[in-house]
Formats: C-alpha cells, sequence, structure tokens
C-alpha cells in the first residue's frame, strides 16, 4: 500500500508559513530522551504512602543535557524501575510531568518480564556481545511471544513520544538496543519527525546478526531514524555490513560524514563513545566522606600496589579472566607476591540467569583459590567485594588504585576507565585534605581489553586480549613494573582525552549532527509504504515524483512524432531474472508499439549486438542501440552501424589480463567480452568483497591505461572498459539529432532506465528539451525504475509496472490504428 505522506514539496507551502515560523520559534529548542529507564529514583514513603522521586545524578540520560543550550527544554520518555499500582499509575504520571518533564511508560509485569528479562536480556544482549544460541537444553533459541512482546513494549514507549510531542521542530533521541524499533512506530504516525538512534551495545558482524530470525525487521526499524550512532567504526561497520548483505544498501562517505542511502533517504552515521561527566566526578571527589574513605584505603593497602577492577556480575566482562591472569602472574613472579592486591569491585546483576549465577560461583572460586595458594596472614591478593557499594567508595578506590583493569571480553559502553582518568587527577579540595602537595605531578595506569568500546581513544593503554591469560599476566607485569615517569605521560595523554570528549561534548556533537541530518525534511516529498514492521518512508524531492499513466498516456494521444528510449535490464528485463531472453509479453508490446508510424522505438543497452539482434529479431521495426551505442540498427532491415570513434583494440591486451587475475581471486566474479568493451561482473561475489576488489580494478586499470583512448567506469556490480566518447547519453543525443535533420522532430520523448549507464540519457533528453535543437518544446518523460536519487523526475516502481505502461502505450495505437483503418480501405 503506498500513501502520500505528510512531508510536501516547496509549492504546497502558503502564507501559512508566518504562523509555522512563529511555532517553529516556540519550539525549537525541545528535546524528548527516549530511553529503557527513566534517570529516577522511587521510594514510597512510609508515612503518607505516596510515591517520592529524586533525581539519579548518575545517569547518563540526565547528564547528557548539559550539551543542549540553556534555554533548550528536555523531556524524559522511561519506565520507573518500580511496579506502580494500576490505581495510582495517573496520579504518579501527572506528577512526573509537572515535577521533573519525565513521560512514564507503565508496562505490564508480564510485558516488562518479557520484553526486559526475555527479549532483551535473553536474546539481544548475549547475540550483540557475540554469544550464539546453539545448544537447546539452555533455553535461548530465538522465541516469537517474547519478541512480540519487545514489538508491544516499543510501540508503548513510542506513543508516549507522540502524546507529548507538539511540533516537527521537536527533536526524539532514542537510546539503545531495548527500544530499536521506536523508530519505525514513530514514523509511520509523524513521517517528519527528527529523529536520532544511539546505540550504547556493540554491534554484532554480519555472521552474528544475520542468525537472528527478525534481522531485516530490526535493520528497517533502525533505518527510520535519521541518525544512527555508534561507539566506535567496528560496530557501525558491522551495522553498515548488515544492511548491505541484507538489504542490499550502499553507503559512502562525504566530507567526513558516514550517509546510507534507504529509500530516497540519507540515513546518517555517527561514531563517537560516549564520555563522562567531569562535574559530578569533581563534585563526588570534594566530598568529605571520600576524602575520609581514599585516606582508609590508602592505609589499609599502604605498602601493597593496588589494582582495581569495577564490573557488573555478566558473562562478557571477563572477571573469571582476570582473575586467571593474576594468578598465572604470582605463579611466573614470586617478588610480587605480598605487593600486588587486586581489589575487583561486583556490581549487581542486571538480569538475573543461570550464566550469571554460574560466572559469579566461578569468580569467588578463582578468587578463593589464588587467595589460599598466594595469600598469608594479613594479606590476600584478591578482595572480592560482592555487594553493592556507594558511588562514593567506588569514587575513592578509583583515587588510591595505581592501575585499573578492563578486562571485559565483549562491551560497549564502559566508562569506568574514563571516570577512574578523572578521578587519579582529583582536585585541589582534595589534594589538600589529604596532605598532596600540589605540585606533585598525577598518574594513572590502565589495562583496557580489545574489545571495550573505548578502547580506541585510550592509545596510553596496555590493550589486551582478555582471552589470553598470558597477555593479561604481562600486561599485569608490566603496569606494576612501570615508572613514575611513564606513569604520568600516560596519565596526562588519557586526562587531555577525557576532558575534552566529555558527555556533553558527546550529547552536543550527536545533537548537532542530528539537526544537519534533518535539514532538508521540508524539501522532500513523502510517501509512507507498507505495514506494521514492514512500514517505511520514502523521501523525494519535489521535482520527482511518480510517473502518472493517466499523464503519460493523455500525452501519448495528443503527439505525433514519439521518440521511445528503453533500457534492457533492470528495466524491462527483471535483474533477478535467471533467463534473460525476452518473454513472448515483451516482444508482443514492442512490436505492438513499432508498429504505429509514428513512433521511433529503440532498446539502449551495454549488452553486445549479437545477443540483442538474436533475441529481438521478431521485432522488424525495433531500433537497437548496443554496447552503449557502440553499434546502432535502426531497424532489423538496416546495417549496424558503428561509432565514429572507432579506436585500435590492442588495450583490451592489456585490460583483459588485469581483469583475469581479479577473476580468478574473486568467486563469483566473470569477465564478458564484447566487440567495443570489457566488463568484469561481481554480482555473485561476496558483497563487501566484491565490491572491495571493484575498487582495486578500477584504480588499476585507470593505471595501467593511462595513455589508451578508453574510459574506466564503475557501474552497479560492474566494472567497465569502453572507448572514450560512448555513452547511453551521447547515442541518444545522435538519434534525436537524426530525427530532427530528417525533418521529423519528435514531440514526445520518452527514456526508462535503472541504473548508473542510463543517467546519462536523463540528462541528455532533460537538456535537450530546453535547447534550440527543436522547433517546439516535446513532451519530455526521463523515468527511473526504483525510488532513488536520480535525475531522471519521474519513476515506475519495477519492471511490471514499465511493461504495463508500454502495454497501455500500445493498447491506444491499436485502438488508433483500428479506428483509422475502415478510412484507408474506402
Amino acid at each position: 500500500m503506498t500513501a502520500p505522506g505528510i512531508i510536501t514539496d516547496a509549492d504546497g507551502i502558503t502564507s501559512s508559513d508566518e504562523d509555522s515560523n512563529t511555532s517553529t520559534s516556540v519550539f525549537r529548542d525541545r528535546k524528548i530522551l527516549v530511553a529503557n529507564f527513566l534517570p529516577l529514583h522511587s521510594f514510597k514513603d512510609q508515612v503518607n504512602g505516596k510515591w517520592c522521586f529524586m533525581w539519579d545524578e548518575d545517569s547518563l540520560l540526565l547528564q547528557l543535557k548539559d550539551g543542549f543550550s540553556s534555554d533548550t527544554e528536555v523531556l524524559y520518555v522511561g519506565s520507573l524501575k518500580v511496579d506502580v499500582d494500576v490505581s495510582e499509575q495517573e496520579e504518579v504520571a501527572q506528577k512526573l510531568l509537572e515535577d521533573y518533564k519525565c513521560i512514564p511508560t507503565f508496562l505490564s509485569p508480564d510485558i516488562q518480564k518479557k520484553f526486559y528479562h526475555g527479549f532483551c536480556k535473553q536474546q539481544l544482549w548475549p547475540l550483540f556481545h557475540y554469544m550464539l544460541p546453539i545448544c537447546l537444553v539452555k533455553g535461548d533459541l530465538f522465541n516469537r511471544s517474547l519478541f512480540q512482546a519487545y514489538v508491544s513494549a516499543n510501540k508503548i514507549f513510542a506513543d508516549k513520544v507522540v502524546e507529548v510531542i507538539n511540533s516537527d521542530d521537536d527533536y526524539v533521541w532514542v537510546h539503545d538496543y531495548h527500544l530499536m524499533l521506536v523508530p519505525t512506530f514513530l514514523r509511520r504516525r509523524l513521517n517528519r519527525v527528527r529523529l536520532g538512534f544511539f546505540l550504547h551495545s556493540p554491534f554484532p558482524s554480519s555472521e552474528i546478526y544475520r542468525t537472528l530470525p527478525v534481522r531485516d525487521e530490526i535493520l528497517r526499524a533502525l533505518l527510520n531514524a535519521d541518525l544512527i550512532g555508534f561507539q566506535t567504526f567496528d560496530y557501525a561497520r558491522h551495522f553498515l555490513s548488515c544492511c548491505s548483505r541484507m538489504l542490499g544498501l550502499n553507503y559512502e562517505s562525504k566530507r567526513g560524514y558516514i550517509g546510507l542511502e534507504y529509500l530516497g533517504r540519507t540515513i546518517s552515521i555517527k561514531i563517537l563513545s560516549v564520555g563522562v561527566h567531569i562535574g559530578r566526578l569533581q563534585s563526588v571527589l570534594n566530598f568529605p566522606d571520600t576524602i575520609t574513605k581514599v585516606q582508609e584505603i590508602e592505609q589499609r593497602f599502604k605498602g601493597k600496589k593496588l589494582l582495581l577492577g569495577v564490573d557488573d556480575m555478566d558473562i562478557f566482562k571477563g572477571i573469571s579472566l582476570k582473575l586467571l591472569g593474576l594468578e598465572l602472574l604470582l605463579e611466573r613472579h614470586p617478588k610480587l607476591r605480598g605487593e600486588v592486591v587486586l581489589v575487583q569491585i561486583v556490581n549487581p546483576a542486571r538480569s538475573m540467569g543461570k550464566d550469571v549465577k554460574e560466572a559469579r560461583e566461578e569468580a569467588i572460586s578463582i578468587a578463593e583459590r589464588i587467595n589460599l595458594s598466594y595469600g598469608a596472614p594479613g594479606y590476600d591478593p584478591v578482595v572480592l567485594i560482592d555487594n553493592p557499594l556507594p558511588f562514593y567508595e567506588k569514587i575513592a578506590f578509583y583515587v588510591a588504585a595505581e592501575c585499573c583493569i578492563v578486562n571485559a571480553v565483549r562491551d560497549g559502553m564502559n566508562l569506568v576507565p574514563y571516570e577512574y582518568i578523572v578521578c587519579r587527577q582529583g582536585t585541589e579540595e582534595m589534594d589538600q585534605c589529604r596532605g598532596v602537595r600540589l605540585e606533585l605531578p598525577h598518574t594513572s595506569t590502565l589495562i583496557v581489553s580489545e574489545f571495550v568500546g573505548c578502547s580506541p581513544s585510550l592509545s596510553g593503554a596496555f590493550r589486551v586480549n582478555p582471552w589470553s591469560v598470558e597477555d593479561v599476566a604481562d600486561a599485569l607485569y608490566k603496569a606494576a613494573d612501570l615508572s613514575e615517569s611513564e606513569k604520568q605521560l600516560r596519565h596526562e595523554k588519557h586526562y587531555r582525552y577525557v576532558i575534552s570528549h566529555h558527555v556533553a561534548y558527546w550529547a552536543r556533537s550527536f545533537s548537532q549532527d542530528l539537526e544537519r541530518a534533518c535539514k532538508d525534511h521540508y524539501n522532500r516529498r513523502c510517501w509512507t509504504i507498507g505495514f506494521g514492521l514492514g512500514f517505511r518512508v520514502i523521501a523525494l524531492s519535489p521535482s520527482f515524483r511518480k510517473l502518472s499513466f493517466n499523464h503519460i498516456i493523455s500525452s501519448y494521444k495528443k503527439t505525433h512524432r514519439r521518440a521511445i528510449f528503453l533500457d534492457y535490464d533492470g528495466t524491462i528485463m527483471p535483474e533477478a531474472s535467471i533467463n534473460k531472453m525476452p518473454s513472448a509479453d515483451i516482444i508482443s508490446v514492442l512490436n505492438n508499439l513499432c508498429s504505429d508510424s509514428n513512433n521511433t522505438v529503440f532498446i539502449v543497452s551495454g549488452r553486445g549486438r549479437t545477443s540483442l539482434g538474436e533475441w529481438f529479431a521478431p521485432c522488424e521495426a525495433l531500433g537497437i542501440a548496443a554496447e552503449h551505442g557502440y553499434f546502432i540498427r535502426w531497424t532489423k532491415a538496416t546495417e549496424w552501424e558503428s561509432s565514429s570513434t572507432v579506436v585500435d583494440s590492442d588495450w583490451k591486451k592489456i585490460a583483459e589480463p588485469v581483469m583475469r587475475l581479479y577473476t580468478e581471486t574473486t568467486d563469483g566474479s566473470c569477465i564478458e567480452s564484447k566487440e567495443s568493451a570489457l566488463v568484469w561482473h561481481h554480482q555473485y561475489a561476496d558483497p563487501d568483497f566484491g565490491s572491495c576488489q571493484a575498487k582495486e580494478l578500477l584504480d588499476h586499470l585507470e593505471n595501467v591505461l593511462a595513455n589508451e583512448p578508453v574510459v574506466v567506469k564503475r557501474g552497479q556490480h560492474i566494472v567497465e572498459v569502453k572507448p572514450q566518447g560512448v555513452s547511453k547519453g551521447l547515442v541518444v543525443k545522435k538519434l534525436i539529432g537524426t530525427l530532427v535533420n530528417s525533418g521529423k522532430p519528435p514531440d514526445f520523448v520518452m527514456c526508462i532506465g535503472d541504473d548508473r549507464s542510463d543517467e546519462d540519457m536523463f540528462e541528455i533528453i532533460n537538456s535537450t528539451s530546453s535547447s534550440n535543437l527543436f522547433p517546439a518544446v516535446p513532451e519530455i518523460f526521463a523515468c527511473t525504475v526504483g525510488q532513488k536519487p536520480s535525475k531522471a523526475k519521474y519513476y515506475l516502481e519495477n519492471t511490471g509496472e514499465v511493461i504495463r505502461l508500454l502495454q497501455g502505450m500500445a493498447a491506444v495505437s491499436a485502438q488508433k490504428h483500428k479506428f483509422t483503418l475502415p478510412q484507408v480501405s474506402i
């Protein structure tokens, strides 16, 4: 189903602009932040039984508003971390909106369980961290009912956004993998919504992601956003690879920005890791309780090298691997026994399960073994803190620790290294209270897993493969043996980055990119297609619209000299068809068009003249321009004419061996040898590898053929070498010129094609219409197949619509022929 959307073209703007501008000025600085949980602490007053709320100062959702201007109104949409009785929900919602500008999404206990603890934590979370559900007994195979709960929850979140959004200029920023379907539900209700999405978790490689049964639905939902953000380039690259392999989409980088073309829209890709809130950390550092705790920790571990780990109890945090690394360190370096202490703070698990329980038991078991083997009276190598700690106590451990180790096997947003660096820098007030001289340099040492999102930004850290216990042990030894000057240099390098890439910088940068990505919303014509999760928006330029059958048939009837140029593959022959010979229907409709003496019909194709001549042998009056116009035949009875640009084909002896080399190394590729050209096809090769090889081949051929009279061009799944001065655009110009010079200037010109080579035809006939070539301006119809950026002004959906259009035109000619036939016989 196709229906026109809200977005209108520039012609639709009337005098109401003044009102629109007034509305825009009022609401332009309004942002709606959507996340699974609201940035609030909730509790019930024991005296009056009323719900009480307070801001969660450590919530990223609350902290990022520092990146917005002071006059920006920020609203929050999300769930509370407590269950609120149905009878109290209306009162609580009103209080939250008035006092905190928060809009709660009250999910039923059943949906909450299936949505968060079910689909999010049992299926998406493991998959996005590279764990495949390969064992039936673990019960983590895809469950359709859990996905339905995920869909229902996402729709509830989207409905809450719709309730509070009141302007086309409001910006909506959706966070993390819990809400990946929200963009579809929002775009469906508000075609012009300005929508950004940021994924805080990793995004897996296509080989992992493609195992998800609802992979296409989630990808297409994300593509309904205007801007999609990732922590690292690796995660963005994996997402783009999935879009390429599963949806056939292309992306490119322009002036530093990555853009993904999708149904006429350009979805921007943002790559920037999240930062920490410097002010919040510094304020906690200055708490008297924090300073007291630091002094207590330093006294407790006096004379020891204090190592620190702070992790959630999660199977992906690598806690056990970290402990095994410490065990190997103490085994190999006896001198460090009694000197090194690892304090491992374990945050409560966010979701309980068998895997989490086993991981906890394993960590405790290893810690006890290490302490038993290498401990001594008054000395335990491992101090495992397995109970919730106040935030200020964690901060105190950051300050006291000489080295911090983050050993996750896979992690997205891990801010522990950043927090550690800021805390090691400390504040003047803390240094004075601790009796530390201000002129003394600050130091820190980091050991970071290669698989953590913040790893690329910490170039001074010891990067380790967490799966390699020896690698971890070596890094621990290097950290323990590091000189003070080296610690200072590494710390200063990291601190410069962290202090400049804080959470406000991240939020401001994302917000600016979202504004840039949405700047052309008012200059697009919008159509909506599909139902449910198959819903998508097609954005077109104001002058680009679907070709109306009634409009073109009306013009066809009124005109008397018609020139019709048709591409073959992808235009009248489906790309997916294995048998490329034209069907009986295609031959029939072309013959009917050619039988009208007012029509000049040409097939303009990149294929060779031999195959085209054989396939269209039944079409006596059909013109053929083969090999992009290098060979021309006006009718079957006429001889083939070759281009005036006839060149020596010695260049083939240079190009063909190069193409053969790439064919041998690229499975699924092949070479097509034409009389005038050579074409390397990679349609059936691996999408990423084929594209990479095509780029290399293009560069290689351009170098070796630099002095030859040929051009090397890259098309859709091809790299082609052909003589200079040969293109579909030039041959169409030549054919029209021949018609005009013979006294038969067309008053109707139609050109239909589907790929890059056809864009030359569109450009030529559009420019020709405004030239002095014609005695009168003809009706011009440049039409591409499929909705995509094009120089054509019209589009048709697919080859089926092209054939139906041609059949409609042929029916008009046949009817006219029948009408005039009796007059001829009299």
